[in-house]
């Protein structure tokens, strides 16, 4: 279900988060819808021989737990999202499950612009994403 949130309704400290495991179809769809077929996400003997052991998601991927954030629960419909800094801080495997939270930290009333902490986390609560979302809120 979309959050609705009215603009006026949020608050600086609001929070907004949703789980989801990582599945390998997930990882295939990706490379089908990029076109990144890089052998440490696709080839699983290519990645036994990386430092990681074995295949790491497309960082895009989980990047893109974001979006969904953005649309579906922080501030959700009618949102437009309009920037993204991130730094990937571990790399994500197939499998894990991902906690992704937007928390407000700014409100720009003039231009109905909402500033979100972004982070991801996996099953262990360790981050593997961080950054900072830019969000306009139109209304209906």
């Amino acid at each position: 279900m979309v959050a609705d949130l009215k603009y006026a309704d949020i608050q600086v400290g609001d929070s907004a988060s949703f789980s989801k495991t990582l599945a390998e179809a997930d990882v295939y769809n990706f490379a089908g819808i990029s076109g990144d077929f890089n052998p440490i996400h696709m080839d699983e003997e290519f990645a036994k021989t990386t430092r990681f052991g074995k295949r790491i998601a497309h960082g895009m991927v989980t990047a893109s737990f974001i979006s969904t954030l953005v649309g579906m629960y922080m501030p959700g419909r009618n949102a437009l999202y309009l920037s993204q800094e991130m730094k990937f801080v571990k790399p994500v495997f197939i499998g894990d499950t991902l906690t992704a939270t937007a928390t407000v930290l700014e409100k720009i009333e003039e231009k109905r612009i909402l500033v979100l902490e972004t982070v991801i986390k996996n099953q262990e609560e360790q981050v593997v994403l961080a950054g900072k979302a830019r969000v306009m809120k139109m209304e209906g």
